[in-house]
């Protein structure tokens, strides 16, 4: 069977655009020493991130921003502030990312948010 350029084109924009299903799905955190954000971030949210349905989604990786990404990542565009959260699928590729801390209240829903919209993540079955 031939498939016409066109159908080709179609089927694989539409494949890029189904969101990333679960699997080894890594969120990474850029921070820096003396990243007062950073800092923050590991009082208020990092004892419960990997006890959440969000943490166990998406585990924790921690990447120093003068060093790189981890083996096995690599960012869409550099990272230029820490704390900078970034989602990344099984082969390493960023899906989408985070900039800044600003406090609990903001971190939950903007990420949980971010999961449903680029994954299969669904808070009530996770």
């Amino acid at each position: 069977m031939k498939l016409i350029p066109s159908v080709c084109g179609a089927l694989a924009a539409a494949w890029l655009a189904l969101p990333a299903l679960a699997g080894d799905l890594r969120l990474v955190m850029v921070e820096q020493a003396g990243c007062a954000y950073c800092a923050a971030w590991d009082d208020e949210i990092a004892p419960a991130y990997p006890k959440t349905a969000e943490g166990r989604f998406a585990p924790l990786v921690r990447a120093d921003l003068h060093r790189g990404p981890p083996e096995g990542v690599t960012y869409a565009r550099p990272v230029l502030f820490t704390p900078t959260f970034i989602l990344v699928d099984d082969d390493g590729t960023e899906i989408a990312r985070m900039e800044g801390y600003v406090g609990q209240d903001f971190f939950w829903p903007v990420y949980s948010k971010l999961l449903q919209d680029k994954t299969d993540y669904d808070p009530a079955t996770h």
